[in-house]
């Protein structure tokens, strides 16, 4: 089975067309926590950092269990309450955007094995030389992700061949990767697809896995009816533009994606499988809507929080990590580059250090 739009598109989705849903998405409208009074008091009394603010507290005091006392430092650290215990010696998988990479950097500093992180991909020389070859597998969105897992996993999934696009007489591109790479001919673009798919299939073998969420805004190759994983080439909008539509990706298309990758990890994965979801604080590059871009990032990390927090609690063997909060509340200074988007080095140590604290028995 070829793996197109139809397949990876929650059910309300236009079949016919395979474009964006036509009606409202049917998702579950119950609400996700229910407790009676006592048990919500137990809740209020029992969270350490359930109060935001008391009169007369100092807001400057460096041990302050409020939040407003605990936003003035420099490194937020949220009180975690997590589902579950992962182990030193487990295997990790993560998968999702470019956070995902310094997760994985942070996790094998760690002496934690990370399958993800693949020394094959060690040979796979960045167009940009300061840059890495693990950039090349960066999944931007729900679609990919689910793609990506579907041709490793799925023995049914059928990688779609014609979604791969010529550039020039020699050289092709793969919709479906991060274009970090120096463009190569079909052939070498076919060992690459094939690399990345050997190294999916390796998440059979670990328990961990973190997955990170990075946009919902989306683009779909119409002549190959599947979902791509980022803005297709520019180049591409000239030669061909038509192929190419632009979406903005709903509440219930993100959640049937995730529920299908939850079905996929929990038929072809770990037996035990335990999945950590989180949200990238890197904000848009771009926009291809009509917003300003800083309303836009802002609509994008609202919708996947959200459908982060529904998801997570659907499933006993699924958590969310705020590693987006945790930038987001942080003093700016401190978290980013001076381009306000990528996160330092500093700012994903203190992440990890509140991760593994937090879920490494």
């Amino acid at each position: 089975m070829q793996i197109t739009n139809d397949a990876v598109s929650p059910p309300c989705a236009d079949e016919s067309t395979g474009s964006a849903p036509s009606k409202r998405c049917e998702f579950s409208t119950q609400p996700s926590y229910v407790a009676s009074a006592a048990e919500a008091v137990n809740n209020y009394r029992g969270n350490p950092a359930a109060i935001w603010y008391k009169d007369n507290a100092d807001p400057n005091d460096p041990a302050g269990k409020y939040a407003f006392q605990r936003l003035r430092q420099t490194w937020f650290i949220p009180h975690v309450a997590p589902k579950f215990k992962l182990h030193r010696q487990d295997k990790f998988y993560a998968i999702g955007s470019c956070f995902a990479r310094g997760l994985e950097s942070s996790l094998a500093g760690h002496s934690i094995t990370v399958e993800s992180a693949a020394p094959e991909f060690a040979k796979l020389q960045p167009a940009n030389r300061e840059g890495s070859g693990l950039g090349f597998i960066n999944k931007y969105n729900t679609y990919s992700i689910l793609n990506e897992l579907s041709w490793a996993l799925d023995p049914d999934a059928e990688f779609p061949r014609d979604s791969i696009v010529p550039l020039t007489k020699t050289t092709w591109y793969d919709p479906h990767t991060n274009p970090s790479l120096e463009f190569a001919d079909l052939e070498e673009t076919l060992e690459r697809r094939a690399l990345i798919q050997a190294v999916t299939k390796r998440i059979r073998n670990c328990r961990a896995v973190v997955l990170t969420l990075g946009m919902a805004e989306v683009w779909r190759d119409v002549k190959a009816n599947v979902f791509v994983n980022r803005t297709p080439i520019p180049s591409l909008f000239k030669t061909d533009p038509d192929r190419y539509e632009f979406q903005l990706s709903s509440f219930g298309e993100n959640w049937a994606n995730l529920e299908a990758i939850h079905a996929l990890l929990s038929q072809y994965g770990h037996p035990n499988v335990h999945i950590i979801v989180t949200v990238s604080p890197v904000p848009l590059m771009n926009t291809f809507s009509t917003m300003d871009i800083v309303v836009a990032n802002a609509w994008a990390k609202s919708l996947l929080r959200a459908v982060a927090q529904e998801w997570a609690a659907a499933h006993s063997n699924v958590d969310y990590f705020p590693s987006y909060e945790i930038v987001q509340n942080s003093d700016r200074t401190a978290a980013w580059d001076s381009d306000l988007r990528h996160v330092k080095g500093t700012g994903v140590q203190h992440i990890m250090e509140l991760f593994l604290g937090n879920y490494l028995e």
